[in-house]
């Protein structure tokens, strides 16, 4: 079998039977990317080295005959605002295109004590603004379905790389469906964690009370030991969970759905979502509804509040993050500049892209003198307004189910003229992070233009996993997983 068609635990069992070592098997990931890659463009840094050494020290293990963890010598990638010690971690911008961190991220940390072989940092909108992937200062990721469609974003590199078999796992950040979005497009599975349940420690900060980072995977069970080895309690992120969490999401992932309350709000299938996802989508409600649960339509006012509320409160705390960013403690600085003032401006003005001064922009002002009350503080009482609404449906269902994104992937270019229809594209997922809620996002499709339909299932605190097992359930049944695109060899 080839390795890009392999689940992860198929990878493991046949580490340990010997049929082919790790340093074959990272060999033979590296080279697929070296030979894809140039027309994908998911990866920003591929580290051989450094990947070719682990792969060395996980056979030895197996040589010695020493059990290996769940995630031992499997090849991961990570989005490049993830921090990695001695490895660029340039957030896609000019304004880190050189920063190499001293440390790692608890999750970079975490993933290395696990055994995983870092073979590389993916491509993704600058500092994660972004739902397409085109807003990299270096270059513009394809889908692997079709090269000439975006692969989502902002966690674009990410899900194009498991997406054309370049690797098993890999990991994004979601702020308002970053993850969720792309696995849409490229027809991957994606969690978004209940917002503390992974540690924010070393990834750099666009909306500090939204980011959360997650795996991308080929199946629903891939995805779950992804989320195994990064989840936990961390004491460097004072927002993280310090109550007691199920580290196993894999034990009861093939108990089935039979008796579970399922609801969908009628409002995620009313205009503006396309007619191919929709069926598709309700042909999966069936399909649930089969396996023993009991679906049903439920009143939601959900709508284009819920993005304004986001976008007002994520801009807010991107201008107030990326204020660091001035030329003069680290990152880019101009070159051509009279005074302190000037470097300040020069540097923002070079080191930033189109869209992430946009968003610094739309900040500042909604936190400015005379309009905090009239934006930014109605932005936070309708966040509170949301979270309310979820625990009432939650009283009600197990879950919450729903289109991932209200469009299919669009042609590259198409929607960079006009950010107010880019936004759009995010209307089912930044509720989610608005509330804090865990959601996962898994294939339930294909176009007629054989590209992937993305169905999301969503959950109340900390209920990661009843999602993996509801998504389990229905994977099964449909039979989407491990499909994997042939790339064409043209744009």
């Amino acid at each position: 079998m080839p390795i890009e068609n392999m689940t992860i635990s198929q990878i493991k069992s046949r580490l340990i039977d010997k049929q082919f070592s790790c340093k074959e098997l990272t060999e033979a990931y590296l080279n697929r990317i070296h030979e894809i890659d140039n027309k994908v463009k998911a990866f920003l840094s591929v580290h051989r080295e450094s990947a070719l050494q682990k792969a060395k020290e996980v056979d030895e293990k197996i040589a010695k005959g020493e059990s290996l963890g769940k995630l031992e010598g499997i090849p991961i990638a990570l989005k490049d605002n993830i921090c990695t010690n001695g490895m660029k971690t340039t957030c896609a911008s000019k304004m880190l295109e050189d920063y190499i961190p001293p440390y790692d991220a608890t999750v970079t940390k975490k993933l290395k004590e696990a055994g995983t072989v870092l073979i590389g940092k993916t491509n993704m909108d600058e500092f994660a603004m972004g739902s397409s992937t085109e807003n990299s200062f270096f270059q513009n990721t394809h889908n692997p379905w079709d090269l000439k469609k975006v692969p989502g974003g902002s966690s674009g590199g990410s899900a194009a790389a498991v997406a054309a078999g370049l690797t098993p796992l890999s990991y994004g950040s979601d702020t308002g469906g970053s993850i969720r979005q792309p696995a849409a497009f490229c027809g991957l599975v994606g969690m978004k964690p209940t917002y503390g349940l992974v540690s924010r420690f070393g990834l750099i900060a666009f909306g500090s009370s939204l980011d959360q980072i997650g795996p991308l995977a080929k199946t629903v069970e891939d995805c779950a030991l992804g989320l195994e080895a990064v989840a936990g309690h961390d004491p460097m992120d004072s927002t993280s969970v310090k109550k007691p969490i199920e580290p196993d999401y894999t034990t009861d992932i093939y108990k089935g759905i039979d008796g579970m309350k399922i609801g969908i709000p009628k409002e995620y299938l009313g205009d503006g979502l396309s007619g191919e996802i929709k069926e598709k989508v309700l042909d999966s409600l069936k399909t649930l509804e089969s396996l023993g649960a009991k679906v049903e339509e439920f009143d939601m006012p959900l709508g284009e509040t819920e993005l304004s509320a986001y976008y007002i409160v994520s801009s807010a705390e991107a201008s107030s993050n990326l204020a660091r960013y001035d030329g003069i403690r680290y990152g880019y600085r101009t070159e051509n500049f009279e005074e302190t003032e000037d470097l300040i401006l020069k540097t923002r003005t070079e080191g930033f892209g189109k869209e992430v001064k946009r968003r610094i922009m739309l900040g500042t002002y909604v936190l400015s003198s005379g309009y905090y009350d009239a934006y930014y503080k109605k932005a936070l009482q309708y966040r509170n307004k949301l979270r309310d609404m979820f625990q009432d449906a939650f009283k009600k269902y197990d879950l919450i189910a729903g289109p991932t994104s209200p469009v299919l992937p669009f042609g590259i270019g198409a929607k960079v003229d006009h950010p107010l229809e880019m936004y759009l594209a995010d209307i089912y997922t930044v509720n989610v992070n608005l509330a804090g809620i865990p959601a996962i996002s898994m294939p339930c499709g294909m176009s007629d233009s054989n590209l992937p339909i993305g169905l999301q299932l969503l959950g109340n605190h900390y209920q990661e996993k009843k999602l993996f097992q509801a998504a389990y359930a229905l994977e099964q049944e449909l039979g989407l997983c491990l499909q994997i695109p042939s790339v064409k060899e043209a744009l």
